[in-house]
C-alpha cells in the first residue's frame, strides 16, 4: 500500500521564506497488496468459523432447543447485511483501517476512532482467549505440558506467520481455513447421511427429532430472541473482509467475491451443521456440551458410525480451529493499530513497517492480550469472563457503526462500486433493527447486562481520552490521504483490466 507515510509532507509554508528547498527523503515502506482473492474469503472464515461450531453451540441449543436453527438462520440474514455493507463501500474504498477509516470519513473522526479502538480491543482479548483454547487442547494429549507454556508455543508459532510477508500469512491461513471447511462438509455430509439414510446400528431419524422432546420450540419462541445473543457471535470476524482491502491485489474485484462467498459459506455451514446435530442428538444431551472435547457434537456424530479415535480427531480439528483465529486475530489487530498510527490516533511508533512490509511494533502491541493470558493463566485469577464481556458489547457497537456508516455512504449516492448490497439502505435498516433486538437481551440476559455495563464505561473512557488527548491531533489531511491512495489504486486497475 503506497499510502502516507507517519509523517506528513512539508506544506508550501514551511519554507516559505527560507531560500532553500527541503531535502527530498526516501518513502517509508507501506503495506503491501498481496493478497488475493481466495486468501481473504479465507481469512475472513479463519476467524468467523472456529470454536463456536465445533465446541460451543451448546449454549445457544439450550436456550432454544431444536428452534435454534431460526436464531442461526435469522443471524445469518444480519451477518449478511453487515458482509455486504463492508463489501460494498470497500470494494469503492479499500483503505487501510477498513471499517474504522470509513466511519471517520462519513460520520466523524469521533466514531472512526471509537470503532477501530474497540475493535482492536475485540482482536487483542479474541487472539488470546483462542491461544488458551489451543493450549488446552494441546494438554488434551500431553497433559504434562502446563498451559502457560502451551500459550507461548502457539504464540510463536502465530507470531512468525504474522511477521512474514501479508503473502505469506495469506497462504498459511488459507490452509488452516481450509482444513476446517473441509472438515465441516465432511461433517456436514456424514451428518446428512446418517439423518436420511442411516446404518444398519442406526436407522435414520429423519427430522423427527426437532419435535421429539417437547417440539421444536420447548422453551418458547422468546428463548430464540435470546438465543440470538449467543449465535450472533458465532459470526464475528466478518469484519475482516474490509480490514484486509488494504492489502489486496485487486481490491474491488476481491472485496466483492468474497463479501458474497464468505456469508454464504458461514450461513450454510451453522444452519445445516446445527440442524444436523438437533436432529441427530436429543437437544437436552446437546444443550449439555461443554468445553470438554469428548462432549462435542462433532464427537457424538462421529463416534455414531464408529470413526476410531473420533475425540482425538475433534481435537485436532478445534484445535486448527482455534489457531486459525488467533492468527486472523491477530492480522486484524496489527492492521487496525497500524491505521490508528497513521491518522495520528496512536502512538506514532506503530505505524512503521518492516522491509517486508508488516507493520511490526503494531503486530508487537497486538499481543498485550496473549501475556495477560498467560500471566492469568498462572496466577489462576479468571478475569477472561469480564474481558468477553467487552468483546460482547464492542462488536455490537461495531457492526451498529458499520451499517450507520453504509447509509451515509449509500446518501451520498457514491459511484463506482463494483456491486450492491441488495436492498440497500433498507436492508441496512433491518440489519441495525436486528442488532438493536439482539442487544435488548441485556433485559434477560446476566451475560450481556455485563457487557452493557462494562461496554458502557469502556466507551465513557475512550470519549474522555478523545476529548481530552486525541482530538487535537486529528490531522483529516492523514484520512484523505488514505481514501486518495485507495482511489489512485482502483483507478489504476480499472485501467489495466479494460
Amino acid at each position: 500500500m503506497n499510502s502516507s507515510s507517519s509523517t506528513p509532507p512539508p506544506r508550501a509554508s514551511d519554507s516559505a521564506g527560507s531560500g532553500t528547498e527541503p531535502a527530498p527523503t526516501a518513502p517509508a515502506p507501506q503495506l503491501a497488496r498481496s493478497l488475493g482473492h481466495g486468501q481473504i474469503a479465507m481469512i475472513a472464515m479463519g476467524s468467523a468459523l472456529g470454536t463456536g461450531l465445533f465446541l460451543g453451540s451448546g449454549e445457544a441449543i439450550g436456550y432454544a432447543g431444536p428452534a435454534v436453527i431460526i436464531a442461526f438462520a435469522i443471524g445469518s440474514l444480519i451477518a449478511a447485511t453487515i458482509a455486504l455493507a463492508m463489501g460494498e463501500m470497500a470494494s469503492r474504498h479499500p483503505v487501510r483501517g477498513g471499517f474504522g477509516t470509513l466511519a471517520a470519513h462519513y460520520l466523524s473522526p469521533y466514531w472512526g476512532y471509537l470503532s477501530r479502538w474497540l475493535y482492536w480491543i475485540v482482536t487483542v482479548a479474541v487472539t488470546a482467549t483462542e491461544l488458551v483454547a489451543c493450549a488446552l487442547y494441546l494438554a488434551y494429549w500431553f497433559p504434562a505440558i502446563p498451559v502457560p507454556v502451551g500459550i507461548v508455543l502457539f504464540a510463536a508459532v502465530i507470531l512468525a506467520i504474522n511477521l512474514t510477508t501479508v503473502g505469506s500469512f495469506g497462504a498459511v491461513e488459507f490452509v488452516l481455513s481450509s482444513i476446517k471447511v473441509i472438515a465441516v462438509v465432511v461433517f456436514m455430509l456424514v451428518g446428512l447421511f446418517l439423518v436420511f439414510l442411516g446404518t444398519g446400528a442406526h436407522p435414520a431419524p429423519g427430522l423427527s427429532g426437532l419435535t421429539a422432546d417437547g417440539g421444536f420450540a420447548p422453551n418458547g419462541w422468546a428463548a430464540v430472541w435470546i438465543a440470538l445473543s449467543v449465535v450472533m457471535f458465532s459470526f464475528g470476524g466478518i469484519e475482516l473482509l474490509s480490514i484486509t482491502a488494504a492489502e489486496a491485489k485487486e481490491p474491488a474485484r476481491s472485496i466483492r467475491t468474497a463479501a458474497r462467498t464468505t456469508i454464504v459459506r458461514l450461513a450454510l455451514f451453522y444452519v445445516v451443521s446445527i440442524g444436523i446435530v438437533v436432529a441427530l442428538v436429543p437437544w437436552r444431551q446437546a444443550s449439555a456440551t461443554g468445553e470438554a472435547v469428548e462432549t462435542s457434537p462433532f464427537v457424538t456424530v462421529f463416534d455414531s458410525i464408529g470413526v476410531p479415535a473420533a475425540a482425538s480427531i475433534t481435537n485436532l480439528l478445534v484445535l486448527i480451529a482455534a489457531l486459525s483465529a488467533a492468527n486472523a486475530n491477530l492480522y486484524a489487530g496489527s492492521r487496525i493499530m497500524h491505521s490508528l498510527a497513521e491518522d495520528r490516533l496512536a502512538p506514532q511508533v506503530f505505524s512503521r513497517v518492516t522491509r517486508r512490509r508488516v507493520p511490526a511494533p503494531a503486530i508487537a502491541v497486538s499481543c498485550v492480550g496473549i501475556l495477560a493470558a498467560a500471566v492469568l493463566q498462572m496466577s489462576g485469577v479468571a478475569a477472561f469472563g469480564y474481558l468477553m464481556s467487552v468483546v460482547v458489547f464492542a462488536v455490537l457497537l461495531v457492526w451498529m457503526l458499520i451499517l450507520v456508516t453504509y447509509l451515509r455512504f449509500r446518501a451520498r449516492r457514491v459511484e463506482g462500486a463494483t456491486f450492491r448490497m441488495p436492498g440497500g439502505r433498507v436492508s441496512a435498516t433491518v440489519g441495525i433493527i436486528g442488532l438493536l433486538a439482539v442487544f435488548a437481551t441485556v433485559v434477560v440476559r446476566a451475560e450481556m447486562t455485563l457487557a452493557a455495563i462494562v461496554g458502557i464505561i469502556a466507551v465513557a473512557i475512550a470519549t474522555v481520552l478523545y476529548v481530552t488527548v486525541v482530538r487535537r491531533r486529528i490531522d483529516p489531511a492523514h484520512i484523505d490521504d488514505a481514501f486518495t491512495e485507495a482511489e489512485l489504486v482502483r483507478e489504476r486497475q480499472a485501467g489495466s483490466s479494460r
